[in-house]
């Protein structure tokens, strides 16, 4: 063969070759003119597939966006589908979004967390801003859930109360001491007292810190710390002489445990810390309106008030001249 004849020959393998290749034999190009003049598109983000519009994903300047305009390289694979490298978890809420303007959220933090991720990967804002209101409004709700921790020795409570910043407040009650009249009267004013202590846990949450303490002597006495210190204590219990014998109850003081809850909040970030604090807290006058007997306690250069309901004598058995008979 000549060789003008291989030559021929070589020209028309190399044109019929350049006939057959597909049109977008640039890499760059058929990655780039691959959504352009098209109206549907075919998505597959991580496995999970997707079939929508140009103008759905054109809706907001987005990540998208750029996808279907070019300014974003895509992979688009042999059967069309436009290949995202990406978890396609929570992709169809992303597209519900662009298509309405506004969509449901899930309600677990993580899952919202999840979304907010994939909001921010594909930068369609206005979803990353009704995601972060959802977190806002969760994070509102779990602030104002109640802890209350759960003390296993004294040991770990008196570390716990000199070691914490905040005030405490203290209820001790122990049903299961056998000096404890079980009248109904008084079982209602324990649970009372009980009832009183929840809601100013859900009052004073994060403020206030409360601890449940169901062993001890006392049946039911409330204390309040503040700076390490007991500043105050309420011993809800009475003494009622009854025709056969002593009675011990229950009472509710709901006025003055109140008053000393508001009263140890002074200490709530240190601002009863200093002289003029603790004068405030320790020169507070001893009546009180509920008919409590208040007795001070000296424990170094600081008193404690100890505020006892007033010890009622219905009945007693002693002689003519030796009897005394207290009324509220």
């Amino acid at each position: 063969m000549s060789a003008e004849a291989s030559a021929g020959s070589h020209a028309a393998d190399s044109a019929q070759s350049t006939v057959s290749q597909p049109a977008f034999n640039n890499t760059d190009e058929f990655r780039n003119r691959g959504l352009l003049g098209s109206k549907y598109v075919k998505l597959n983000v991580g496995g999970s597939l997707h079939y929508t519009t140009v103008q759905t994903l054109s809706k907001e300047e987005s990540l998208l966006q750029s996808i279907c305009n070019g300014a974003t390289e895509v992979s688009i694979d042999s059967e069309g589908w436009v290949v995202l490298d990406r978890c396609g978890r929570h992709f169809g809420l992303v597209l519900n979004f662009l298509r309405d303007g506004s969509v449901p959220l899930p309600e677990d933090h993580r899952e919202l967390d999840e979304v907010l991720k994939e909001a921010q990967y594909y930068q369609v804002q206005g979803l990353v801003q009704h995601c972060l209101s959802a977190l806002q409004k969760q994070k509102d709700v779990f602030e104002t859930v109640c802890r209350i921790p759960m003390i296993t020795s004294a040991k770990e409570e008196q570390k716990m109360i000199a070691t914490c910043r905040k005030p405490v407040v203290k209820l001790q009650n122990n049903r299961g001491n056998n000096k404890y009249s079980y009248t109904s009267n008084s079982d209602d004013n324990l649970l009372k007292n009980i009832e009183l202590f929840d809601k100013l846990v859900l009052r004073f949450n994060g403020r206030v810190l409360f601890v449940k303490d169901v062993l001890g002597d006392e049946i039911c006495c409330w204390s309040f710390y503040g700076e390490g210190r007991k500043i105050a204590e309420v011993c809800c219990t009475s003494i009622v002489y009854a025709t056969e014998k002593k009675q011990t109850k229950v009472e509710f003081p709901e006025a003055r445990i109140f008053e000393e809850t508001l009263n140890i909040l002074i200490y709530e970030n240190g601002r009863g810390s200093g002289p003029g604090g603790l004068h405030l807290l320790d020169s507070r006058s001893s009546g009180s309106s509920l008919g409590g007997d208040e007795e001070g306690a000296t424990g170094g250069d600081r008193r404690v008030r100890r505020i006892h309901v007033r010890r009622h004598i219905m009945h007693d058995e002693r002689g003519p001249g030796q009897q005394t008979v207290y009324k509220d």
